[in-house]
């Protein structure tokens, strides 16, 4: 039984929508990020990466940032470019890539059902990160980034949305640089808040596809502000912000790996060592990702080659082990190339699908990387199968697009 909550959300005036919304924190580099808002001043990564409105060299985890963000929240509030909703809403939030529609619900959900695991979750957190999240949250007052939610489709509900925005105008409607339409539809009338927070009483779980952290970091806030309240219960603490979209519209790509070097192994070794769990062919110049689920393109030294999983490399009746990241991770970048702890190790680095091939192809031939990796995607339904196993994915096994942009709506948690 997921509940979904209508709130106040703080955001853009219309006309400037499309001058504020940001890609997320994290997906920036403050290098980026500093560029972005140069040339688009009101970019809202003045707030989520503060630090690149600092001077250079700023520790990024640093108090200074955290009170920045929270002054570059206050200069839009009191400029006027950000206002509170009048009562409490829910948006819909439609994105289209490349003719893809994808439509979420954007509401609050519950810390306390994501604690209780109503809300599930298929990665483990980093305490820093966790602790930046927390820090930003709690010195901002402010809960700026969505958490991505999906859940298994009801029709009745995608359908319902739908209907909606026939019947109303988008409060924004832009087109950012990657060619993806962002559209923002507010829902303040009662009876329809009423009836989609009793469709989602039939959902009975929702899985977050994006923003661990950020949830989590929700949760700390939440149970830090509970303490010493003296029964003062401070709803809006009490959850955290989420776009909410159906699993049926949602689109994984594929999460690549660069390897530094060859640990050691001159190439005719590193070759003899894959065929113990991988079926070689060189396919030379071919610019082909992978075709079906465990096969993998690798590129090196300016060639490509097909590798095909051995099907004794694998556990096909484990859903762990027989997700390709893995088949990877445990055949050929743990015990050959000595990548033990991919999310710690400085060796290897990842590179979502949206970057193409040729991506990979330019930092090897640059040098940075000795070698590439691209895998075919993990699909939604063995990352909600894993999720709903109690499981952990590897690190770094999917990557969604089109992704959601900040400063669309923020959800203020202050007492009022």
């Amino acid at each position: 039984m997921a509940i979904v909550k209508p709130f106040r959300g703080l955001r853009p005036i219309p006309k400037l929508a499309h001058e504020i919304a940001s890609l997320p924190y994290d997906v920036v580099s403050t290098k980026e990020a500093r560029y972005i808002i140069e040339k688009q001043p009101l970019s809202f990564l003045r707030v989520t990466k503060a630090e690149a409105t600092l001077p250079e060299n700023t520790d990024v985890h640093s108090k200074s940032v955290y009170e920045r963000a929270r002054n570059n929240l206050n200069q839009y509030i009191a400029d006027g470019v950000l206002q509170k909703e009048k009562k409490d809403c829910f948006y819909i939030y439609a994105q289209e890539m490349q003719g893809r529609l994808q439509i979420g619900l954007v509401a609050c959900v519950s810390v306390n059902e994501y604690k209780n695991n109503i809300i599930k979750k298929h990665e483990l957190t980093r305490p820093d990160k966790e602790l930046d999240r927390f820090n930003h949250i709690t010195t901002t007052k402010a809960q700026t980034g969505f958490v991505f939610l999906t859940y298994k489709d009801t029709n009745d509900i995608s359908a319902y949305l739908q209907d909606i925005m026939k019947n109303k105008v988008a409060e924004y409607s832009f087109i950012t640089e990657d060619k993806i339409k962002h559209e923002l539809y507010l829902v303040d009338d009662d009876a329809k808040i009423k009836y989609l927070q009793k469709a989602f009483l039939d959902v009975s779980h929702l899985y977050i596809a994006d923003g661990h952290h950020r949830s989590a970091a929700a949760l700390r806030v939440a149970e830090k502000q509970a303490v010493g309240r003296a029964g003062n219960n401070n709803y809006q603490a009490e959850c955290f912000l989420a776009a909410i979209f159906p699993d049926s519209m949602l689109k994984v790509m594929d999460y690549n790996r660069l390897i530094k070097d060859l640990n050691g192994l001159t190439k005719q070794e590193f070759f003899l060592a894959l065929q113990d769990y991988f079926i070689l062919n060189e396919v030379g110049d071919e610019l082909r990702k992978p075709q079906t689920v465990h096969e993998f393109m690798m590129y090196l030294e300016n060639k490509w080659y097909s590798l095909r999983a051995k099907s004794s490399s694998y556990n096909a009746e484990n859903i762990i082990s027989s997700l390709d990241v893995e088949i990877l991770q445990n055949n050929l970048l743990g015990p050959i190339l000595g990548i033990e702890n991919p999310r710690t190790d400085e060796r290897i680095d990842f590179v979502g699908g949206i970057r193409g091939l040729k991506e990979l192809m330019h930092r090897v031939d640059s040098g940075e990387f000795k070698v590439a990796f691209a895998l075919y995607p993990t699909s939604i339904e063995q990352l909600l199968a894993v999720a709903d196993a109690d499981l952990i994915m590897p690190p770094k096994s999917t990557w969604f697009e089109p992704k959601l942009r900040d400063g669309m709506v923020i959800h203020m948690i202050g007492d009022e």
